[in-house]
């Protein structure tokens, strides 16, 4: 059995009890403030973790909002308490989320000439726009083949990494969303793709003055990308959809790429430097 399933197959195990605390101790909240937020005793809730009590449809939603459990995980705490699942899960290309595919599609085509994905919650490239493809040339086949994991793709030794000129500094930061994401959903899956991720060989920084030379005062982490054209900068921006009630909708994520100088736009324009 894999560590992943493993770790879900305890996670389905547990009880809504144990569930709760588990959450309410990765959010760093006291029993007491826990039930200060959602409007109820402190001793109510600790008959709650203690399975003495099972608590309402109501105040198990009621509890994950103020925890912000992923939607996912909030049909895991519904079900450890005897309800059935509140959201639901589609494939993207299932008709009833034929506008919101359709939105997505939408914005990768109109980010055009610059590059832009949609990724699941676990890296996956779900769709890219045409500007992607020529940046992957080089990347071994075996980072291409089946599902595509944005992590891999960037860090493996024998993807973008050698071509990345500030690899230290944006190793660094993608590992930071990684474990804020971990932090958040606790998701087994993210879990392992971290132990993977920093089972490779680690960059030695570099601290050039050009690499060390910040123009966006630490607001973004930009890449800087060795090519034909000479070096390309760019940073990106994450949109997600507002409020979703469907679980792949909560868990899609566009990222759009932007031109962090002139070069960079020319190139990707198609102009000369």
């Amino acid at each position: 059995m894999s560590t992943a399933r493993a770790r879900t197959t305890a996670h389905k195990a547990a009880s809504f009890g144990d569930l709760l605390r588990d959450w309410r101790q990765r959010r760093r909240l006291s029993q007491l403030a826990l039930a200060s937020e959602a409007g109820i005793s402190t001793r109510h809730l600790s008959f709650i973790e203690t399975g003495r009590a099972m608590p309402s449809r109501t105040m198990v939603l009621r509890l994950a909002e103020q925890l912000e459990v992923p939607l996912r995980e909030r049909n895991a705490l519904l079900v450890a308490a005897g309800h059935a699942p509140e959201f639901v899960e589609r494939r993207l290309d299932d008709p009833a989320l034929g506008p919101a595919r359709r939105a997505v599609d939408l914005v990768l085509k109109a980010h055009e000439p610059f590059p832009a994905i949609a990724l699941d919650r676990h890296w996956t490239i779900i769709a890219t726009n045409d500007a992607v493809a020529p940046i992957l040339e080089g990347v071994a086949p075996h980072l291409l083949a089946g599902a595509i994991n944005v992590m891999r793709l960037s860090l493996h030794p024998e993807g973008l990494a050698p071509r990345i000129l500030n690899l230290a500094e944006v190793r660094a930061h993608l590992l930071d969303r990684l474990r804020r994401q971990i932090d958040m959903s606790a998701d087994p899956v993210l879990i392992d793709l971290m132990a993977e991720v920093k089972s490779w060989p680690a960059p030695i920084h570099i601290a050039t003055a050009a690499l060390a030379h910040d123009p966006y005062g630490g607001l973004v982490v930009p890449v800087k990308l060795a090519s034909p054209a000479g070096p390309l900068t760019l940073f990106s921006t994450t949109t997600v959809f507002g409020s979703p009630l469907d679980i792949t909708l909560a868990e899609l994520a566009i990222e759009t790429f932007f031109p962090g100088d002139e070069a960079t736009a020319r190139a990707f324009r198609g102009q000369r430097p």
